[in-house]
C-alpha cells in the first residue's frame, strides 16, 4: 500500500525556518521524481519544488527560489523541504507528491507564517 506522510508543519514567525519531511512507502522510492506542492486558502495548488530520483536535478518555483531547498534520502525513503526566510505568503497546506508512471499524494501538512 502506497503511503506518503508529511510532517514538520506548524506556526512560525516571519523570517523563521521550518523543515518538512515526507516519508514514503509502498513503491520504489528512488525511481520516482518527488515534489512539494502547496495550496493556500482560496488558491489553486502550485508546485513549490521538485527533485529527480537520484537527487541530481532540482527545480523551484520563482517565489521560493533561494529560500527553500529540496533534498532526499533514498536510503530512508524520505524527501525534505528546508524552508528559510519564511513570509506570510508561504502560508499554505504543503503536499508531497511522487510521480513516475503513476502519481501519488500525501494528505498535507499545514504551514502558517504569522507574527
Amino acid at each position: 500500500q502506497v503511503q506518503l506522510v508529511e510532517s514538520g508543519g506548524g506556526l512560525v514567525q516571519p523570517g523563521g525556518s521550518l523543515r518538512l519531511s515526507c516519508a514514503a512507502s509502498g513503491f520504489t522510492f528512488s525511481s520516482y521524481f518527488m515534489h512539494w506542492y502547496r495550496q493556500a486558502p482560496g488558491k489553486e495548488r502550485e508546485l513549490v519544488a521538485g527533485i529527480s530520483g537520484a537527487g541530481g536535478s532540482k527545480t523551484y518555483a520563482d517565489s521560493v527560489n533561494g529560500r527553500f531547498i529540496i533534498s532526499r534520502d533514498n536510503a530512508k525513503n524520505t524527501v525534505f523541504l528546508q524552508m528559510n526566510s519564511l513570509i506570510p505568503d508561504d502560508t499554505a497546506v504543503y503536499f508531497c507528491n511522487a510521480r513516475a508512471f503513476l502519481s501519488y499524494w500525501g494528505k498535507g501538512t499545514l504551514v502558517t507564517v504569522s507574527s
